[in-house]
């Protein structure tokens, strides 16, 4: 389904995640408002190994979005342009070209032709045929936020066992009969909400906590032991919430001057000395995400969840945004620098989540697995965006 995973919630439509874990699955369909020209930002000549026509041309108007004002600047402002290998980020691009909107669909061809190309190829097509808009708030506001999310990669039994007795279930029938639903301690605790959900576990988990970790996500990957113990890899992916609202754990923890590190490591170091309250802080967050199933092809590495615009996230190279900022399938230059990374590089926009909300916001797919998890756990840091849009 961040934003720290616990102090705000995301999707991947997958979030995900996860309330507006469901963005519609195309592209933006409403035209920008395009103002006059401004008069570009004067700023040192940049070398003459990168100087090109496309840098001393007149730039075109401002493009005002929903939510968000570009301004157009040349390729000389975009920080690591030069350095960045493209190719890592190609395959992103390819798959959002799988679902292209009108304004993408005319440069998709060639954007597959350049699959196999040289980065210094790819490069200068990026320079002749985009052009470059730094992303602004259309009202005066402070630093852009990067957060980040990620994938769990977690072990379950198909059937309920000793050691593995917390379920993750599919859609309840009366789920669209009843809004909201019941909360998250309603469905642990009333003998209603336990029969409507009878029959509809998809597996086991061993610990309640990975199980709050994957509603916030919105998506993981389940190691399962069927029942014949047989193993196998498969997908759980979003399908539908119980329409509660999301009350981050981690913003209660702090509210209770419980802990002064709400990062997800600093939650799982309370809850390791406070085991006996681990019912009472999940069920500060009544929100309750419902998953589906999805079989993975056997011996590859699984492509990455699906996003809000409907195509694999590819880790280090997806953002979440906000659609009313950046339209999905958006490729975007992200700078950032903070303890935890310093990223200068290209992304494309491919999901969204309800915390993913301003002009210059992104959450950062770091992946899956436990090493992505500690980097999305922590990352909280300024942000720098630029779109790149065609001529």
């Amino acid at each position: 389904m961040n934003t720290f995973p616990f102090l705000g919630l995301r999707r991947t439509a997958s979030s995900g995640l996860i309330a507006a874990i469901v963005g519609s699955l195309v592209a933006c369909s409403v035209a920008p408002i395009v103002e006059e020209p401004e008069a570009p930002r004067s700023s040192s000549p940049p070398p003459a190994a990168s100087a090109t026509p496309l840098d001393t041309g007149p730039l075109p108007p401002v493009i005002t979005q929903a939510k968000s004002r570009w301004v157009p600047v040349p390729w000389s402002d975009l920080p690591g342009l030069e350095t960045d290998d493209l190719k890592e980020a190609w395959p992103a691009w390819l798959q959002s070209c799988t679902r292209p909107g009108p304004v993408w669909a005319a440069l998709c061809p060639e954007i597959r032709q350049l699959a196999g190309a040289d980065a210094a190829v790819q490069r200068q097509w990026v320079r002749q045929k985009l052009q470059a808009y730094r992303v602004e708030s259309p009202t005066p506001a402070g630093n852009g936020l990067l957060t980040a999310y990620y994938e769990p990669v977690l072990n379950a039994h198909r059937q309920a066992r000793p050691g593995f007795n917390v379920p993750l279930y599919a859609p309840p029938t009366q789920l669209q009969t009843r809004k909201p639903w019941y909360t998250r301690q309603e469905m642990e605790t009333l003998p209603a909400a336990r029969a409507a959900l009878r029959g509809k576990e998809l597996v086991y988990l061993a610990d309640p906590v990975d199980a709050m970790v994957l509603h916030i996500q919105g998506s993981g990957l389940i190691n399962v032991t069927e029942r014949d113990g047989r193993q196998r890899l498969v997908r759980l992916a979003f399908a539908g919430t119980n329409d509660q609202p999301y009350k981050s754990i981690g913003r209660w923890l702090l509210d209770q001057n419980l802990v002064r590190d709400a990062s997800w490591p600093g939650i799982k170091a309370w809850i390791d000395r406070n085991p006996s309250r681990v019912n009472e802080l999940l069920w500060q967050n009544p929100r309750v995400v419902f998953f589906k199933e999805e079989t993975l092809p056997a011996g590859v590495v699984p492509p990455g969840p699906k996003g809000a615009q409907g195509v694999p996230l590819t880790a280090g190279r997806s953002i979440a945004v906000d659609r009313g900022s950046i339209p999905y399938g958006t490729p975007v230059w992200l700078k950032s620098n903070g303890p935890q990374t310093n990223l200068d590089r290209l992304v494309l926009a491919q999901d969204t989540g309800t915390a993913i909300v301003g002009a210059v916001r992104a959450d950062y797919y770091a992946g899956s697995g436990p090493e992505a998890g500690e980097l999305a756990g922590r990352v909280k840091q300024p942000l720098q965006l630029w779109a790149l849009w065609p001529r």
